[in-house]
């Protein structure tokens, strides 16, 4: 077998295409290839939990369907959605899908500006704590109530099949589905180098800084392109603030999230503090060293600033 620094293009083995309304792209250190199992792990993540499809079990639940049973990525999402919840005082919740949708960043029809009154009435189906899952079956206190768990479902996309890899004995790869990514093993003998984009807006792309990942995984949430603009000419961006349904930015224009553990856990975190902005954030991040992040955002002088711990 060869040695990690005598390894080349040609070892490992490159994989890639379009699923949840993006891109993926595999990189793995053997040379079967694992394309159709993937698919099959795409479409049954789909068939539990794309909210784009009118047959799957969330969009079921979303519709009233008491009858559903959810499997076990269900479950393991649920239960992840939950602690980060709990953890950032609900500034991730998923029970924000039809607020989402309002604005019209989700699947639902599209209004762009809502008024006071219909705000007030989206917020009453808001709220983690009035939804439970017991016996596979999800109750929610108020029929209005839409889950959406798309603010993680990519990074809990890359951990599946990351799973799937290393159930092959594949321990050097890298996944990453729209941005997100989980990379385990060595390339070359050293971590996988991946870039944190700089938050421009002219639409050109550049990197702000290369970061390598040893066995973690990494999210970036921005709302530097993910934004419209209502009849009203107000900007609205796509992370929604839970405590206020507004779709307004905070100070922070991008926050990416390093973790030893989960790609889910890093996406739903990056969302979460994109929501708080920076002052709370720096605050969490007292509470939970573990979490390694980079932060961007314009200083009063309106020039790009970083923060990394």
């Amino acid at each position: 077998m060869k040695k990690s620094d005598e390894l080349d293009e040609k070892d490992f083995t490159v994989l890639k295409g379009a699923v949840f309304g993006t891109t993926y792209y595999i990189k793995y250190l053997d040379e079967s290839s694992y394309q159709k199992s993937i698919d099959s792990l795409f479409k049954r993540f789909n068939k539990s939990l794309s909210t784009y499809k009118a047959d799957s079990d969330i969009s079921k639940i979303n519709k009233g369907d008491t009858t559903v049973v959810v499997d076990e990525l269900f479950i393991e999402v649920f239960d992840k959605a939950k602690k980060i919840y709990e953890q950032t005082d609900g500034y991730f919740d998923p029970t924000i899908g039809k607020i989402v949708d309002a604005y019209g960043f989700g699947s639902g029809n599209e209004k762009r500006s809502l008024s006071k009154e219909e705000l007030a009435v989206l917020m009453d189906g808001v709220g983690f704590d009035k939804v439970r899952l017991k016996d596979g079956r999800v109750y929610r206190e108020n029929d209005d109530m839409e889950f959406n768990v798309n603010a993680l479902a990519k990074g809990f996309g890359v951990d599946v099949v990351g799973r799937f890899l290393e159930s092959k004995k594949i321990f050097n790869y890298l996944i990453e589905i729209g941005g997100e990514i989980r990379a385990r093993g060595k390339k070359y003998g050293a971590g996988w180098k991946v870039g944190i984009e700089k938050p421009n807006i002219d639409g050109t792309r550049s990197f702000q800084r290369i970061i390598e990942l040893n066995n973690e995984s990494m999210a970036t949430s921005g709302n530097y392109r993910k934004f419209k603009i209502n009849e009203k000419g107000e900007k609205i961006v796509h992370t929604i603030n839970t405590k206020t349904g507004l779709a307004v930015e905070s100070n922070l224009l991008s926050v990416s999230v390093r973790v030893k553990g989960d790609c889910a856990n890093a996406d739903a975190y990056a969302t979460a503090f994109l929501a708080m902005g920076l002052d709370k954030t720096k605050n969490f991040l007292k509470l939970h060293p573990e979490l390694k992040v980079v932060l961007l955002y314009n200083n009063k002088n309106n020039e790009l600033v970083e923060y990394a711990n």
